[in-house]
């Protein structure tokens, strides 16, 4: 649990700069006066038999926006949080049934911005205690973790590409068995990769 603390500790430490979901295309050219909302996701690291993981969701596949796809328990920060920290843990609280009390936060990595206009602030945490996920009926189908080890080795990235609004995106990508994580959570995790003691 040091070793693990240690690194956790280094990653919040490292220096590093903001992330955006248009990395990895240069063409794209972003409106000066656009408006973002701001976001915090958990990056919940806990430690167990296996060694450590993280915690992820899939999203429901009845949901308006991103049906199906891997992310952070997170959301978007609202009037009554006092930041992105407040508003992951409340929200990891309401979509996994993660108590705060479980969690202990390190620090934040460099905020993230999204095709969707959100600056999310990643919250890198401890989850201290054992907990019985409760996934958030119609916001959450599974909750699962995916070994530290395999997010945080930059081999086990890759960067694919779709046609999206005419254009083709290009993103990264870290499977994990049957789950496909890409776009901004593995961006995220390439960035807690990127400051990972290696």
């Amino acid at each position: 649990m040091d070793t693990l603390l240690q690194h956790l500790t280094s990653a919040v430490a490292a220096e590093g700069t903001q992330s955006s979901d248009f990395d990895l295309n240069p063409d794209t050219v972003l409106p000066a006066d656009r408006t973002l909302r701001a976001a915090g996701v958990l990056v919940g690291v806990m430690d167990g038999p296996d060694g450590p993981s993280v915690l992820l969701t899939k999203r429901s596949s009845k949901l308006k926006h991103h049906p199906g796809q891997i992310a952070f328990p997170g959301g978007k920060v609202d009037p009554d949080d006092l930041g992105p920290v407040q508003a992951a843990l409340r929200e990891a609280h309401e979509e996994v049934g993660l108590p705060p009390e479980n969690v202990r936060v390190i620090g934040t990595m460099p905020t993230h911005e999204t095709v969707t206009r959100f600056t999310v602030t990643p919250v890198l945490a401890l989850i201290e205690t054992d907990f019985t996920p409760v996934p958030e009926v119609g916001e959450v189908d599974e909750v699962f973790t995916v070994p530290l080890s395999h997010v945080t080795n930059p081999d086990r990235f890759s960067v694919e590409g779709r046609h999206w609004r005419g254009t083709r995106r290009h993103y990264f990508t870290v499977p994990y068995g049957p789950y496909y994580i890409w776009g901004a959570t593995a961006r995220i995790l390439r960035g807690l990769a990127d400051r990972w003691p290696q």
